[in-house]
């Protein structure tokens, strides 16, 4: 990605900021964005809950223990993060899907759900 490039959520306008603390994001720079090297797309953001921190873990993907060599917190509900589009689609088809922020999820992410699949877990809608 060239510094020149802007980076866009699911609606063309600049992407905002998923989190700081912890810091999320494939680059750990609070945002949503990704690359060709992100192979899981870490493009959606979310309000992590206990439902999908178990249903994560029971894809084999655990996500509440921390993994300080990763850089990695560990999450309990209420954080906020970027998730893998998949496995955010994967827990919306299991019933289980987190709340997402709609100005921070990256344009990518539409690669993979819909923007109405995002709607209707906004916390944030725009009018």
């Amino acid at each position: 990605m060239s510094e020149k490039e802007e980076v866009v959520n699911i609606f063309g306008d600049t992407i905002e900021a998923c989190c700081h603390d912890p810091v999320t994001g494939y680059f750990r720079d609070g945002f949503c964005n990704t690359d060709e090297h992100d192979f899981g797309s870490h493009v959606v953001c979310a309000e992590i809950t206990e439902d999908f921190l178990i249903f994560s873990k029971s894809q084999g993907n655990d996500l509440s223990t921390p993994r300080p060599e990763l850089n990695f917190p560990g999450l309990k509900e209420g954080d906020r993060w970027c998730l893998c589009a998949l496995r955010w689609k994967e827990a919306y088809d299991a019933g289980v899907a987190p709340r997402v922020f709609l100005e921070s999820c990256h344009l990518q992410s539409l690669s993979f759900v819909t923007k109405e699949q995002l709607e209707e877990f906004a916390v944030n809608r725009l009018n």
